[in-house]
């Protein structure tokens, strides 16, 4: 695949990685991303994917840019307060890489139009903020057969693995179900938490696109911004796993 001259500039220092090269950066151009919130998580990981070349890359998030966001959030500004956050953040992804696509979905990740949304990706970023979302997205990609890097924030911690539905551990088998909505008011996170996280799971997106190193799989890497310490926690399939389990070994 031909690259323009602006296209050998722009990813100049990508092309020149022996492990990515012409025929990398032509896998990543060809690569769909569906990144399933646009907030903290979201906000790093799609700026890192547009700018690293991927070459369509799907923005789904019902929400608009609230003044509290802005703290960690980076793909908003605060002239975006009140504008849908899949807007606010396409400004920012053209501005920064008019040759990636963008598709723009302006809605939540619901069980009704989760098979239609995954359809047309081939990896996911669950950059959601919430269990139920999170489940759901484990669930939708397990269906469909969509690898996808999960990430969770909380006050100074986070958390990142990758799962590839039907051959390493799921999200299912490390949080087995949604845990009960408390209703008490965020704490945190601090800013920079889920600009790591985020990161990381971008991290991932493109080394599954390019077939490169090892990804996150049947491995929990944990964060503490207190200590800066990273922890690696093994994980396994379950096989008592409600959602990729064996069924002669499911729980009722």
């Amino acid at each position: 695949m031909d690259f323009t001259p602006e296209e050998q500039q722009r990813y100049a220092r990508q092309l020149a990685l022996p492990e990515i090269g012409t025929a990398g950066q032509a896998k990543l151009r060809a690569g769909r991303v569906l990144v399933i919130g646009a907030g903290g998580l979201g906000s790093p990981a799609a700026l890192y994917l547009a700018a690293a070349g991927v070459g369509t890359l799907g923005l789904m998030d019902g929400d608009a840019v609230d003044l509290s966001n802005l703290q960690r959030q980076i793909l908003h500004a605060t002239a975006d307060v009140g504008r849908r956050k899949v807007e606010s953040a396409a400004a920012k992804l053209r501005a920064l890489n008019p040759q990636t696509e963008l598709r723009l979905f302006p809605e939540r990740f619901t069980a009704a139009n989760a098979a239609a949304r995954l359809a047309d990706f081939n990896f996911v970023v669950d950059a959601t903020d919430n269990f139920a979302s999170k489940f759901l997205i484990a669930d939708a990609c397990h269906a469909a057969g969509r690898p996808y890097a999960h990430a969770g924030i909380l006050r100074f911690h986070g958390q990142v693995m990758t799962v590839l539905p039907g051959k390493t551990a799921c999200y299912r088998c490390v949080f087995e179900q949604q845990p009960p909505e408390t209703g008490a008011s965020p704490q945190g996170p601090l800013g920079v938490v889920p600009g790591v996280l985020g990161t990381l799971q971008a991290a991932e997106a493109i080394k599954f696109l390019l077939g490169l190193g090892q990804l996150l799989t049947d491995r929990l890497l944990t964060f503490d911004a207190l200590t800066l310490r990273f922890r690696e926690v093994p994980v396994k399939r379950q096989p008592h796993c409600r959602l990729c389990g064996d069924p002669d070994h499911a729980r009722p």
